[in-house]
């Protein structure tokens, strides 16, 4: 089994002001999380709004996120950025306060060519203090990880697998198909509705923002999947394609993490306040999801 599998949430950050974390939203997310039986941790990522947060408030995360996962599980710390050399501080932050791993998108602002990708992973990577996990996330950045490009990187050791948010299935199949050169590389998928047609061909597990809400349903996804268990895997599977309502609500790209982070906050586990430029959902949305919740027969703690 490779290193990095199973359900791995994107932790939404929970903040309480523009640069304030809400520390005790976080601990009782974490715990949430972990209760839930997930296998892994990943913060910073695009859930949780990492590049709309001060490079003081990342390391914040990171520090009290490691402290108390206490090595329970690993902890996976993205480290994107426009900046070479802040993603290598971030990093070395990263190593030193415990984390597992970083993860790494395509730089974004400025779309490189494949042959400037190539350079840029083999030049970090030859700096990071940590393993790298590739992150393939074109809807954002704008830049894919081309296939071949992941091929001629599967050379560096540093490397140790791929988590691929594009939603493209066929680009999912190739990706995975690295295996036969780095069978220790870890391809995970980002959307969640994807989680079983992914891990039949030949995925390793899902980081999945809907398992912050609701992570025994996708730990219990993944484990029908692993025990081939299909009678079972169907109803799982059917409740999770159910939730996906939540992210029906509201009509900006943002309606992802304000629907999590709403869902998290009408389960009283931490506040859904958003980093800037994005506001948390309006009375009228926080309804309809606390109705959606209801019709799931998710309790709904508040509001």
């Amino acid at each position: 089994m490779s290193t990095f599998h199973g359900i791995v949430p994107p932790l939404v950050t929970p903040l309480l002001g523009r640069d304030q974390l809400d520390h005790e939203g976080l601990e009782r997310l974490i715990e949430h999380v972990l209760e839930g039986g997930v296998h892994g941790l990943f913060i910073l990522g695009s859930t949780g709004e990492a590049p709309s947060l001060s490079y003081r408030l990342r390391r914040e995360v990171i520090a009290a996120v490691c402290r108390q996962t206490d090595n329970r599980v690993p902890v996976l710390v993205g480290v994107t950025d426009t900046a070479f050399v802040e993603s290598i501080a971030l990093a070395q932050y990263a190593a030193d306060a415990g984390a597992a791993a970083v993860v790494l998108s395509t730089p974004y602002y400025f779309p490189a060519g494949q042959t400037e990708l190539r350079t840029y992973v083999r030049n970090i990577v030859s700096e990071l203090p940590l393993p790298l996990m590739l992150y393939n996330m074109p809807a954002l950045t704008k830049v894919w990880f081309e296939i071949e490009t992941l091929q001629k990187l599967t050379d560096l050791d540093g490397i140790v697998g791929l988590k691929d948010s594009s939603g493209d299935l066929d680009y999912f199949a190739k990706a995975t198909r690295l295996k036969e050169q780095r069978p220790d590389w870890s391809i995970l998928i980002g959307p969640e509705a994807m989680l079983p047609a992914a891990m039949r061909l030949g995925g390793d597990g899902g980081v999945n923002g809907g398992a912050n809400i609701l992570p025994r349903l996708f730990v219990e996804c993944y484990d029908s999947i692993i025990t081939q268990d299909e009678v079972k895997l169907a109803e799982l599977h059917r409740r999770i394609v159910d939730f996906q309502r939540i992210y029906d609500v509201g009509k900006y790209a943002s309606k992802y993490i304000k629907a999590t982070k709403c869902c998290l906050s009408l389960l009283n586990i931490c506040d859904d306040f958003m980093a800037e430029p994005f506001h948390s959902f309006h009375p009228p949305e926080r309804e309809q999801l606390a109705q959606i919740l209801q019709e799931l027969d998710i309790p709904v703690v508040q509001g």
